[in-house]
């Protein structure tokens, strides 16, 4: 009995020592051609110098809104996409559990009464026989080719990637979040616009029917005053119902049943100008670089498990027990144990195995030209955020210059109008041209703060949930 446990440990020693290879390429990144900077972006040479980038400060570094604030705080903790990528991220974890669970022997135990009278060529005495059993076994898979190891490597990747996949849901809704607030702001701005101007009109409006009245003013003016009034006036319940839209919507991001949005003071500032950094820092912020990269490298160990496929597996079995004819003698007598090891290993599959491998094979070329893909737009994603960041100052400050000269001739307009030297039209034809360009000026200061926060979400975000999610990563590893 010595002999055989001295076999059965050196044949345990070997499985262990033959573990230490595993079939299979091992991951390489693969390489990616990195541009020297951003596409569009003016200051590469300083912001190559400073290299600090947006992503890398906290969002509310970058929009100084204490309520924008409290929003994305609530969706973070509330916001459907949240809960449910927080979901997917505790199922990964447990399967990746679940493979590294094969690394050990499982343990079984089996306990059975039976009562029977066999024939009697086998009975002679046709008596009547009870058996109780008591066993405990155990199988264990020794891993000679790495099957396991790579089983392993594939559910920690797709583990880090449903991780990272949730740094992408929460970037997106933090960046969501900012730009429904941001629209939802400048409605504010222009329904005020729309009130502020309906309020002029209306006041163009009373004055000609009084002069009507008189028989100073003629029914032609007075209808043009009235329909410059009922144009604008009809703008208003248009807002007001965008503003119910938007708020609805920004309810729903926040995972909340519809109610009014609190706002106060002016609308979020836009943030000064932040370089956006390097671009070969991009590959190791945005969380669907990274995810691309854990799906490349979970692909990467299937092949090495459709691999070691080719190769025969090694497993132990063991039992040990007893076996007695009465209850009270059951763990006095009638110990039995058995220990055996078995070898299984293909010689026919009908081509099973290599298509298996070939497949493999395509989903790791598959998961590669994704990573390339990934990577390629995320460089055009910054690049087109740095353009709008970049071009849309330049038109603020000419849509400035065209509502200025606009309140200028209807300041004038009117000067005209009361010194005699022209008539009302002028006054109302400087009114509706000042009025969409009011409207015009709101937008693209909206288009300013919302290109700030794509830019922000293109650089793949900087904010300490980060940090969060990969000591909550680590800890999944030890449980």
């Amino acid at each position: 009995m010595r002999r055989g446990a001295r076999r059965s440990s050196a044949l345990i020693l070997l499985g262990l020592t033959l573990a230490g290879c595993a079939v299979g390429p091992n991951y390489k990144r693969p390489p990616v051609t990195v541009p020297d900077r951003f596409y569009a972006d003016e200051r590469a040479a300083e912001q190559a110098v400073e290299a600090r980038s947006l992503a890398d400060a906290p969002w509310w570094e970058v929009f100084d809104d204490p309520i924008l604030k409290g929003l994305v705080e609530e969706a973070i903790h509330n916001g459907f996409d949240a809960r449910l990528s927080a979901a997917r991220v505790q199922e990964a974890r447990a399967r990746f559990g679940i493979a590294r669970s094969q690394y050990f022997p499982g343990v079984d135990y089996q306990a059975g009464w039976q009562r029977a009278r066999a024939d009697q060529t086998l009975n002679l005495s046709g008596e009547t026989q009870t058996l109780w059993t008591v066993n405990a076994g155990f199988s264990w898979e020794l891993d000679l080719w790495g099957r396991i190891r790579r089983l392993n490597e594939a559910a920690l990747a797709e583990y880090l990637a449903t991780e990272e996949a949730r740094r992408g849901v929460l970037l997106s809704l933090v960046s969501d979040v900012a730009i429904a607030y941001i629209d939802l702001r400048e409605l504010d701005q222009e329904l005020e616009i729309a009130r502020s101007t309906t309020a002029a009109f209306q006041d163009t409006y009373d004055l000609f029917s009084r002069r009507l009245e008189g028989g100073a003013a003629s029914s032609l003016e007075t209808a043009r005053a009235e329909a410059s009034l009922a144009l604008v006036s009809a703008q208003i319940p248009e807002i007001e119902r965008a503003i119910v839209a938007q708020e609805t919507h920004l309810d729903f991001l926040l995972g909340r049943n519809p109610q009014p949005i609190p706002r106060e003071g002016p609308i979020t500032p836009l943030p000064p100008e932040v370089p956006a950094g390097l671009p070969s820092t991009l590959l190791e912020r945005r969380p669907d670089i990274r995810q691309a990269e854990q799906n490349l490298i979970a692909a990467n160990a299937g092949v090495g498990v459709a691999k070691a496929d080719f190769f025969p597996r090694l497993s132990l079995t063991g039992l040990f027990g007893n076996a007695s004819a009465e209850l009270g003698d059951l763990f006095s007598e009638g110990k039995t144990w058995a220990l055996s090891a078995g070898l299984l290993g293909p010689i026919f599959q009908g081509g099973r195995i290599r298509r298996g491998y070939e497949a493999a094979q395509a989903r790791w070329e598959q998961a590669r030209i994704g990573y390339e893909a990934t990577t390629t737009n995320a460089f055009g994603e910054v690049s087109r955020a740095l353009a709008d960041r970049t071009k849309l100052v330049e038109t603020v400050r000419q849509r400035e210059r065209t509502v200025a000269a606009y309140q200028e001739a209807v300041r004038l307009a009117n000067l005209r109008y009361v010194s005699g030297l022209s008539a009302y039209f002028e006054v109302l034809e400087a009114q509706q041209q000042l009025f969409p360009a009011e409207i015009g000026l709101a937008q693209t200061r909206r288009d300013q703060l919302v290109a700030v926060v794509s830019l922000y979400r293109a650089l793949g975000g900087g904010w300490q949930a980060e940090e969060q999610s990969q000591s909550e990563g680590k800890a999944g590893e030890g449980d």
